[in-house]
């Protein structure tokens, strides 16, 4: 019965999880608790493109524990395992693996093949992520996994676009939004905000001709020099208060905000301020265009008023490019001048602005400053250190560009996902009404198309009149295209055409941003409501999802808009979210850097336990970030799993010198006080373990 193991704690794991396999000890489980309570818990779908790291890991032991709680509680709680299968991940490393970039390239090498190239690769780490996993200890159904790419799993996100279509709250809109030049497509807003930096740009300041005033000039300041060619307008403050300057050393006038004269002149010798006037008062002022190269544009080169205007930096009067830049866009539309967009796909300038054509717009700075120095239209050139977005994906810096895409309308559910909020038990609680909250409040339209290839096609066939039919199954398409259709993906269905009455109809290009596709997991992982019906709502909301801090900005934020959407209801009752898992110097694990050991080798060296006992200890179950320390795993081993093992082996050395088997029936009739005291105090272990669990969950609620 009782063995004094001379293995280590690995090997002793080993064999455990071999008794497990060989007995199919997880199924049995199972099988125990059917027809009891069910508990529902959704996997969050992990990419297969890369390995598990320690935050996969973390969030992984937070579930399981949970999930075997719940069912040596008495709950039936099944564990399915999915993977998220589409997406710029995807497509990121078959452009690197074929030498592609950007668009044309892609569509050279054709999407029938890009799209099958992706498919291959998909899967690929999907043995070790089921090594890593169950290595680990977590039980889990890799049995009965769900992928994105299934065209099943496709099937149901169009059901789920098509009732937010039939609900009105799906429409196209030509909007500024952060842009990938490297992707070549725009990412949602709440992706923008997992990638920021401090980052050196040039700050420049020049200066513009004002029109039918001698020898004056706006002082007008950027970070973007690469959009100075695309300038159509200037904004000022309305109730900013403007200094006209005499400058002595140029022998020329000049317009700046009152407050910022400081920066720009540091000796009181070197300036007269000639009046000092109202922002209102320069409104409708003309200026000459920096550029040429669309100065015949409607309506533009001219001052307007904006309540954006700041002067806590610059000069106060802001240079406007509307089609990079969302107040300029909406303010030069409200006056009637259209933007202009000289870039293609990739961000490289086109033949619209012939001087730069080709040159990526970052990299076109330096030329564009030059030019303007030549031309004597430079102030002042300094560098300023700022945050700034990055694509999370590609790790390379985003721009705001206008671009025209399919949106949720997200601002109209606002206050019914802010309700749906309260319903949710979130540990820890201030998450609920802080960091989750508050991006609720904020939250803006959803950005869900992409241009791109590998991922769901967005299901809208369009008429040269611009009539527009969302279809929301496979049948449905089949109906209208008399076809067969086996696969969803764009190389399956992009030429399929339909005349209904008697227009053509063509799809869009495009398809959807992943998160909608992981959003849509709750009802698409069965296929809902194709089939699997009742064990979907059954399921719904879930009773317990786990994930890490990021995701209270995707897939937490992603299954509400859309169980909101769809049910007016949260997907998920009680959620955990642990921090970030760093490098032991604080900064972000890196694979190129290698800043971590490797998550086996200190399986290896310490065990799974050790690990799992070490993260669940750690300040990064309360969502705080944790520098990762192989001293603290074998701290862990060393005072409590090697503890633990001393007094099993003081256990196992007394029942062999006294031939003691212990048997269910001693504890079902003990014998003796002492007897009697050992179930008492494995009795209030379980009781306080249970009231642990209520207690804390009380005090989250009280918070």
């Amino acid at each position: 019965m009782f063995q004094k193991e001379k293995d280590g704690f690995p090997k002793r794991e080993e064999k455990i999880l071999k008794f497990w396999n060989e007995n199919a000890i997880f199924q049995k489980s199972l099988e125990q608790r059917e027809g009891q309570t069910y508990y529902s818990f959704y996997d969050g779908p992990p990419f297969a493109t890369g390995l598990p790291h320690y935050g996969h890991i973390l969030a992984g032991t937070i579930k399981d524990v949970v999930a075997r709680y719940r069912t040596m509680r008495g709950y039936y709680v099944p564990r399915r395992f999915g993977w998220d299968c589409h997406g710029l991940p995807v497509e990121n490393e078959i452009e690197k693996l074929h030498h592609l970039s950007g668009k044309q390239s892609i569509e050279e090498f054709g999407i029938a093949q890009f799209n099958e190239e992706c498919r291959k690769i998909v899967l690929r780490f999907t043995s070790e992520w089921k090594k890593t996993v169950e290595r680990m200890g977590r039980w889990v159904d890799f049995g009965k996994t769900y992928r994105t790419m299934d065209i099943s799993f496709m099937e149901s996100v169009w059901w789920v676009f098509g009732e937010l279509w039939k609900k009105g709250l799906v429409y196209e809109g030509y909007k500024v939004m952060h842009y990938s030049p490297k992707l070549g497509t725009p990412i949602s807003n709440f992706e923008a905000n997992l990638n920021y930096r401090e980052v050196d740009d040039p700050s420049l300041t020049v200066r513009v001709k004002v029109v039918g005033e001698e020898k004056t000039y706006f002082y007008v300041w950027t970070t973007t020099p690469w959009t100075l060619p695309s300038n159509l307008a200037l904004a000022v403050g309305p109730g900013v208060t403007y200094a006209k300057v005499r400058d002595y050393n140029t022998g020329s006038f000049c317009y700046v905000a009152e407050e910022r004269l400081g920066h720009y002149f540091k000796n009181e010798s070197e300036f007269e301020v000639v009046e000092t006037v109202k922002g209102e008062s320069l409104i409708g002022k003309s200026y000459e265009p920096l550029f040429k190269y669309f100065e015949g544009h409607a309506n533009a080169f001219v001052v307007l008023g904006g309540s954006f205007v700041t002067t806590t930096e610059g000069t106060g009067i802001v240079h406007m490019a509307p089609a990079f830049g969302e107040d300029d866009f909406d303010a030069c539309r409200k006056v009637g001048i259209e933007a202009v967009c000289p870039i293609d796909t990739n961000c490289r300038f086109t033949n619209e602005v012939p001087d730069f054509e080709g040159f990526f717009v970052k990299e076109a700075d330096k030329g564009i400053i030059k030019t303007l120095k030549q031309e004597d239209m430079v102030v002042q050139h300094k560098t300023i250190r700022h945050r700034y977005p990055f694509c999370w994906r590609t790790d390379t810096p985003l721009i705001y560009r206008a671009v025209s895409t399919w949106f949720v309308a997200v601002e109209k559910l606002k206050e019914e996902m802010i309700a749906n909020n309260q319903k949710v038990h979130w540990v820890p609680h201030h998450i609920k009404d802080n960091r989750f909250g508050k991006w609720l409040e904020s939250a803006r339209d959803w950005a869900i198309s992409r241009n791109r290839y590998w991922g769901t096609p967005i299901p809208i066939w369009k008429s040269d009149d611009g009539e527009l039919i969302v279809i929301s199954s496979i049948a449905e398409l089949e109906a209208r295209v008399e076809k067969k259709v086996e696969d969803l993906h764009r190389h399956f269905i992009d030429e399929l055409e339909f005349i209904e009455g008697g227009k053509r109809f063509r799809r869009i290009e495009g398809v959807f941003d992943c998160w909608f596709e992981s959003g849509s997991m709750p009802y698409a992982q069965n296929h809902f409501p194709f089939e699997n019906e009742e064990e979907t709502l059954e399921a719904f909301p879930a009773d317990f999802i786990a994930e890490g801090l990021d995701q209270t900005r995707g897939w937490f934020y992603t299954l509400m808009v859309l169980s909101t959407a769809l049910f007016n209801r949260p997907a998920f009752k009680n959620v955990i979210v642990n921090g970030i898992v760093l490098a032991q110097d604080g900064h972000k694990m890196s694979k190129r850097l290698k800043n971590y050991p490797e998550p086996e080798e200190v399986i290896h060296k310490f065990g799974a336990d050790a690990i799992r006992l070490y993260l669940l200890k750690s300040p990064v179950v309360r969502a705080d970030d944790c520098s990762f320390s192989e001293s603290g795993v074998e701290g862990v081993l060393k005072q409590i799993l090697l503890p633990l093992q001393s007094s099993y082996q003081f256990l196992a050395t007394y029942a062999e010198l006294y031939g003691w088997i212990p048997t269910h029936d001693a504890f079902d009739s003990p014998k003796g006080d002492l007897d009697k005291w050992v179930l008492s105090v494995l009795e209030r272990l379980v009781q306080e373990v249970i009231e642990l669990v209520c207690i804390h969950r009380l005090i989250d609620l009280l918070h």
